[in-house]
């Protein structure tokens, strides 16, 4: 078949209802899955897909692919006949997250010595340092999550083992949360102080044992302040963080 008419096939499929409906599907599960991640749909909230079609401007079939989405991704559970609720937060989830990235990240430094682009790092870890003071709270937060995720993303892709990168940006993904729930509600966002540069000065010396003794120590350090503004957000709002697994919730 020509060029010119898989051009044609491929034009003609974009006009397609199917492709469109995915096409807003995916702008809508980009949209519902920030909102989530930054806690503007608060963890354990219940929404239906009329609230959802109003509150985002969606269409049915782009609300459902993206719910269908979330909830493949474990942000969203499905609640037959009541609608659907946002994954809550609970005890184990934090202390699940904390333990892995505390044995993933350093096994990621220790791996990407001697193969991580130092240049690509100093500019993340610059980006990270990035004011936004015309944003909001929540958006500086985002803005600041966005630059940390790709800087330790950047580490565990340099590691060569591509499920410990997918893996770890899972990981990353829950952190936002955690960290949108701790910090937003106090009003500042988290500080990172040295351990990345430190982290950079070890990868550019080509000492492995070093990279991967700060990334943990960064992991502990930056869970203790996680905890401390996620306790301090939930004492200030009267809430609580479930001790259950989430799937025991009702």
């Amino acid at each position: 078949m020509s060029a010119t008419a898989l051009q044609t096939i491929a034009d003609a499929a974009q006009d397609t209802p199917a492709v469109a409906a995915l096409s807003s599907g995916d702008d809508a599960y980009a949209r519902l899955r920030r909102d989530i991640l930054l806690c503007r749909l608060a963890p354990g909230a219940t929404v239906t897909e009329p609230e959802l079609m109003s509150a985002y401007t969606l269409g049915k079939s782009s609300c459902r692919i993206a719910l269908v989405r979330l909830i493949h991704d474990g942000l969203v559970v499905s609640r037959p006949r009541k609608g659907y609720r946002i994954a809550p937060i609970t005890l184990q989830d934090v202390e699940e997250v904390f333990s892995l990235r505390v044995q993933l990240e350093p096994l990621a430094a220790r791996l990407a010595t001697g193969r991580v682009d130092i240049a690509e790092l100093r500019a993340l870890e610059a980006a990270c340092r990035v004011r936004h003071p015309e944003l909001d709270i929540n958006d500086q937060i985002d803005a600041f999550m966005h630059a940390n995720n790709a800087f330790h993303l950047a580490i565990a892709l340099a590691s060569g083992n591509q499920r410990l990168h997918r893996t770890l940006s899972n990981l990353m993904d829950e952190m936002s949360r955690l960290v949108a729930l701790g910090f937003g509600v106090q009003g500042t966002k988290p500080e990172i102080k040295h351990d990345h540069n430190a982290m950079i000065d070890a990868f550019a010396e080509g000492d492995g044992k070093r990279a991967e003794l700060i990334a943990r120590r960064h992991v502990e350090t930056f869970q203790a302040m996680t905890l401390e503004k996620v306790y301090a957000s939930l004492r200030e709002t009267r809430a609580f963080l479930p001790m259950l697994n989430r799937d025991n919730l009702p």
